[in-house]
């Protein structure tokens, strides 16, 4: 199954581009696997509360790490609430055999909405081994290697670091569009040609 996400606050946007184009190819690929999709930027999951705090305390202290067990921790009425947000959520990503992510990068790094996601989704000592999560993903500037300004990227870092350190999976591909700001920022003018074929480049990546 390829549980698909979008979390630019752009219904047009770079990253959604890619994402789709990576969906439709996988999706001809796997005709018969499922697909789940969910837009975090349209339809954003909540923040989580002292509740799920709680939740994600028993799961450590009771050193649960069977993923269907997790809801052993809704035991008061407030518990229950959280988990009713997060059971779904885990479900599809526990049920996925690739999730795909597309993400701008904003001040950095990802939106707030992708980051509440997260969140909900992560408890202790999880692994979530055996999955692949691919990322398509749009800036503004350039962060690659070698660049000025790759030591403040924390946009492919952070979810490099994140799926590894959390979910135990090193299985993670990045996709990436660069220079989205050369199309309006007049002192970027100049680079819209390098941003087209960054573009170009990983749009065929994506179809690949």
């Amino acid at each position: 199954m390829l549980l698909h996400l979008d979390a630019s606050a752009r219904r047009t946007s770079f990253s959604r581009e890619l994402s789709r184009v990576y969906a439709d190819t996988w999706r001809a690929a796997h005709p018969d696997a499922g697909y789940v999709y969910r837009d975090l930027a349209a339809n954003p999951v909540p923040h989580i509360t002292e509740a799920w705090t709680e939740l994600s305390d028993h799961v450590m202290s009771h050193e649960i790490t069977d993923i269907s067990r997790y809801g052993e921790a809704a035991r008061t009425p407030a518990r229950r609430k959280a988990w009713e947000i997060v059971r779904p959520l885990l479900d599809e990503v526990v049920a996925a055999d690739t999730v795909l992510i597309g993400t701008p990068m904003y001040n950095y790094s990802i939106p707030s909405s992708l980051k509440a996601w997260l969140d909900q989704i992560t408890f202790p000592k999880m692994s979530l081994k055996g999955r692949s999560f691919v990322v398509t993903a749009a800036r503004g500037g350039a962060y690659g290697p070698g660049t000025p300004r790759e030591p403040v990227d924390h946009q492919e870092r952070f979810l490099r670091d994140f799926v590894a350190g959390h979910f135990a999976v090193d299985d993670i591909t990045f996709i990436t569009t660069e220079l989205a700001n050369s199309l309006i920022d007049p002192a970027l003018a100049h680079r819209r040609e390098e941003h087209e074929r960054s573009r170009q480049a990983a749009l065929k990546a994506a179809a690949r």
